[in-house]
């Protein structure tokens, strides 16, 4: 091989030390030729002569040597490529800033080539961003079925393993995970059933000593998978491509934009590091208004059966325990396409619902209204004249929307965009509301669109043009009303990040458990950035109807579905809403700890507990110089370490009970909480 020996290794390292030219040299006592590296120890990428890769954090191996990147012929994988060159150059990105680019080339004995170049940015620590193109140098054509990326196995340790997936479950799983010892999840970014898909494009395994994230950092959607399986020596991830494709000879494949990062914790670190890529792009959480941060009332306790009376009479005792908004929920129009007001129950059609919003007003409250766009019912006008709307897979199919048992619409279609943004500007601007809480599974992601009246050049442009859909409504509703507040709910899925440029707010999504509150606070924080609405989802949706603890100690919006001064008849044992005198106490008293400090507004400090490993479950949130801690378990009795406090003494209080906690400083930061479900304490500095 020229000019490598044989386990002669190309080092690649970046770290938040910055960027540096560095010696590389051949494993064992042989030291093969200098070869360049760049950075610091944070990570290293190290590729031997067979350019099978090695990744360690911090100077320490968290894998093997793997087959990393592989072409995919079916049952057949060129993962093998005797090493040829690599060429080194500091580039400068007009976004990105400083960085290095190491591209290296190999050859496989299938005569195809392959040119792995990685680019690690000054200001992206920790972080490899990757693009790897195949060239056919034989003389067949090759049939191509997919692609493989940052293919590496976790090595044991005593613990096991975490994994986060920014993928989307029918099942509405918990996005953060233990690794069992038959754990496997595909984690597609495509659709898992007909109205569930989508997501953040990472995925991430970590046992107590470090953890390693892939992904892609495309600016639109990509349907890919990011694979994750319990292994025999560890944990395995990648990600990858399945479009299939014919490899002429001559001919080249480029994989999309991934990138491979190290962390030392869990997975909050690394989708900061993605936000940040990202954010680069200009695809970042908006500023939001501060009415975004206001305590949420959902009508949804009524269901659909609701009547105006009851909505109304509700009004006063809402704003008497301290919520601001007053939401309109699911009932009030004919169908979900056409959306004509539901003249049962507002008899005067557009002048009933001015009055209704004007009524909200009038009682000190902000109205919401709820609406479930590219969604057309069976008996809606809008299915039965305009089935050029409508979403086609390959075969001529409809995709079903399950919980209306609807029919989902393109949303790269101009018609359709068209239709949704106008709506939205009349329930603003003509309706009076200011805010609209989105709801629907099938918002996430949709699948390719084959429908031949849209004209589109790729089936894919409706998965990577449901973002710009979101742009248009948010566009048009904040046209309306600069201050608007717009609420995508898609239910039980894990959020697509390209959506999050035109959404102010996303709840908990129909969370199945506190932790899932808890959990997806960490993760949505960790992509939306600080000063970013996220909101608990309706109270009587986490532990015993009544875990406020989970969503104020993440730093989420209030948010609940009481109805008052009874539940509507019929209401079935179990799912009654009523506030009770007993209810009303404890709202009250967690609406005004919210109001007194909204931690929304505060930094959360994601990277000083491990959701996974560290217990109890911590989170922190920073306004300084004030540290608010909330820590959650069935039950606790012993010390808890307060991580992240800064010079100085502090005194610690519990802000739910009112009691004194003591005080701590940086060098003896421990404190004996005994607890069950959750504690609360405030380090202030002196």
């Amino acid at each position: 091989m020229t000019n490598m020996k044989r386990r002669t290794v190309l080092k690649i390292a970046l770290g938040g030390a910055g960027l540096a030219a560095l010696p590389a040299a051949a494993a064992g006592a042989a030291r093969g030729p200098k070869v360049v590296g760049v950075g610091d120890t944070s990570i290293t990428v190290e590729f031997d002569d067979q350019l099978h890769s090695s990744v360690a954090l911090n100077g320490s191996r968290l894998t093997q040597f793997d087959a990393g990147e592989a072409l995919l012929l079916g049952d057949t994988v060129i993962d093998t490529f005797a090493y040829r060159e690599h060429r080194t150059r500091k580039t400068w990105h007009s976004r990105h800033g400083a960085g290095v680019q190491v591209t290296i080339e190999g050859d496989s004995k299938e005569d195809v080539r392959k040119t792995v170049e990685l680019t690690c940015y000054q200001r992206l620590s920790g972080m490899a961003v990757m693009q790897v193109t195949y060239t056919n140098l034989s003389g067949n054509s090759l049939d191509i079925t997919g692609w493989r990326n940052g293919a590496h196995e976790l090595l044991q340790s005593p613990g096991g393993f975490y994994t986060f997936s920014g993928s989307t479950h029918e099942d509405r799983r918990d996005w953060v995970q233990p690794v069992t010892d038959d754990f496997v999840q595909e984690n597609s970014l495509g659709m898992d059933a007909s109205d569930y898909g989508g997501g953040t494009p990472m995925a991430t395994i970590w046992r107590r000593t470090g953890g390693i994230s892939v992904g892609h950092v495309e600016p639109k959607a990509r349907i890919l998978r990011m694979p994750v399986r319990k292994s025999e020596h560890g944990a395995s991830i990648a990600i990858e491509g399945d479009t299939p494709r014919t490899l002429k000879p001559g001919e080249r494949l480029t994989t999309d934009t991934t990138f491979v990062t190290v962390h030392s914790s869990d997975h909050f670190v690394p989708l900061q590091r993605y936000r940040d890529y990202m954010g680069d792009l200009g695809l970042r959480a908006p500023k939001v208004a501060k009415s975004a941060y206001a305590p949420v009332w959902c009508a949804w306790g009524y269901e659909r059966n609701f009547t105006v009376e009851q909505v109304l009479g509700t009004l006063p005792k809402v704003r008497d325990v301290g919520f601001k908004w007053a939401g309109l929920d699911d009932g009030w129009q004919t169908n979900e396409g056409d959306w004509d007001i539901n003249l049962a129950k507002f008899p005067g059609g557009d002048a009933d619902m001015r009055a209704f919003t004007r009524d909200i007003r009038d009682a000190g409250l902000l109205p919401r209204l709820w609406w479930a766009p590219l969604a057309a019912d069976p008996e809606s006008n809008l299915f039965k004249e305009r089935p050029d709307m409508l979403l086609l897979d390959r075969d001529g199919n409809k995709q079903q929307v399950t919980w209306w048992d609807a029919w989902t619409l393109c949303p790269a279609y101009q018609p359709v965009i068209d239709y949704f943004a106008g709506q939205a500007r009349k329930f603003i601007g003509d309706w009076g509301y200011e805010g609209l809480k989105i709801d629907g599974q099938h918002l996430n992601g949709v699948t390719p669109c084959y429908n031949p009246a849209h004209g589109h050049a790729r089936p894919e442009e409706s998965t990577e043009g449901l973002a710009q859909f979101w742009k248009a409504i948010h566009d048009a509703a904040h046209g309306e009303n600069r201050n608007a507040v717009v609420e995508l709910c898609p239910c039980g899925t894990a959020f697509a990040f390209h959506n999050l440029p035109y959404v102010d707010q996303y709840p908990g999504s129909d969370p199945t458990s506190s932790y899932q509150v808890r959990t997806k606070a960490k993760s949505m924080k960790a992509l939306m950035g600080n000063g970013s609405s996220y909101a608990g989802d309706h109270v009587e949706l986490s532990d015993g109807g009544n875990d406020f603890a989970s969503s104020y100690g993440v730093g989420a919006v209030l948010s609940t579905k009481f109805t008052y001064p009874s539940d509507p008849p019929g209401t079935k044992p179990g799912r009654e809403k009523v506030l009770t005198p007993e209810k009303e106490a404890l709202w009250r008293k967690w609406v005004d700890l919210y109001e007194e400090n909204m931690l929304p507004t505060g930094e959360y400090r994601g990277e000083l507990y491990d959701v996974g490993f560290d217990l109890p479950e911590t989170h922190v949130i920073a306004k300084d110089p004030t540290l608010h801690y909330a820590f959650y378990a069935d039950q606790w009795d012993g010390d808890v370490e307060l991580r992240g406090l800064g010079k100085g003494k502090y005194t610690l209080t519990d802000p739910f009970n009112g009691t004194s906690l003591g005080t701590v400083d940086a060098r003896h930061n421990t404190v004996k909480l005994t607890f069950e479900k959750f504690q609360l304490v405030v380090a202030e500095r002196h």
